[in-house]
């Protein structure tokens, strides 16, 4: 330490009234000013213009929580009944633009990234059931290994996608359910190894598959690898496929579609 440093310490020492008085440096980049809701109670239009609105956005971390807005509008404008509806997280949101062949037509993206179960099943209603599309594809469980939003416990995710499933099959939707993606690790959470925990919810989801009428997809059978992640050639981060990730999943994707859509069409 330099001498004029010192001096500087034992001064702030010495006055504790002073260093009290020191404003906080400013933090890079500066806070959000708070965002308040759009008005009073209930109302027809509660959603804020979507422009510029992500995920970390003030109002959606305080007044959105499962982002019910973020497809709201888009919701308005679908002309027809979409063939599919893929719901989920980042891995389902990135899909879109990743694999443009499997969304070009009656298909409909209704990924959020970080989103965990909690959240995807209380917008299903609206993004799903009310969209009317022949088949669903559900997609989640990474973040909710990782603790997201919050802690949770395999029970509470299990409830989460069964209730998706059920409210799917009691309005006529075939159901795919994707198994969740390998995970060795959690860049965001290193602590965390979650390979073990994937294999045990995915035995799980393949058996909802069988008891609820519905079509598993073994995503994790073609991706994982030896440490139960997946290399980086078609996972750059571990855990988003890259487009190379996506084609090597495309083609299960495409048969769990139409085994779905042929389940649908069954009497019930």
């Amino acid at each position: 330490m330099g001498r004029l440093a010192a001096y500087a310490a034992l001064a702030l020492l010495a006055s504790p009234a002073l260093a009290q008085s020191q404003p906080a440096a400013p933090s890079f980049p500066p806070p959000s000013p708070p965002i308040s809701p759009p008005g009073d109670g209930m109302m027809d239009k509660p959603c804020p213009n979507q422009q510029g609105l992500w995920f970390g956005h003030p109002y959606v971390r305080q007044y959105d929580w499962a982002w019910e807005c973020r497809y709201a509008e888009a919701n308005t404008q679908i002309a027809a009944s979409p063939r599919v509806v893929f719901i989920g997280d980042s891995i389902t949101e990135n899909w879109v633009a990743l694999a443009p062949a499997l969304f070009a037509s009656g298909a409909v993206g209704r990924g959020i990234s970080g989103q965990t179960s909690p959240q995807i099943l209380v917008r299903f209603y609206q993004d799903v059931v009310r969209v009317h599309p022949r088949v669903v594809h559900i997609m989640i469980g990474t973040n909710d290994l990782a603790g997201n939003t919050g802690p949770n416990s395999p029970e509470m995710y299990k409830d989460h996608v069964a209730a998706m499933v059920d409210l799917a099959r009691a309005n006529g939707i075939g159901v795919v359910i994707g198994s969740i993606l390998p995970a060795a690790k959690f860049p965001w959470k290193p602590q965390l190894a979650p390979a073990e925990q994937v294999v045990a919810l995915n035995t799980w989801l393949r058996e909802l598959a069988r008891t609820r009428g519905a079509v598993y997809a073994d995503y994790h059978g073609t991706l994982v690898n030896a440490e139960g992640g997946m290399n980086p050639d078609i996972a750059p981060d571990g855990i988003h496929p890259n487009a190379k990730g996506y084609a090597l999943m495309e083609p299960i994707t495409r048969a769990a579609i139409a085994e779905a859509e042929k389940q649908a069409a069954k009497p019930r």
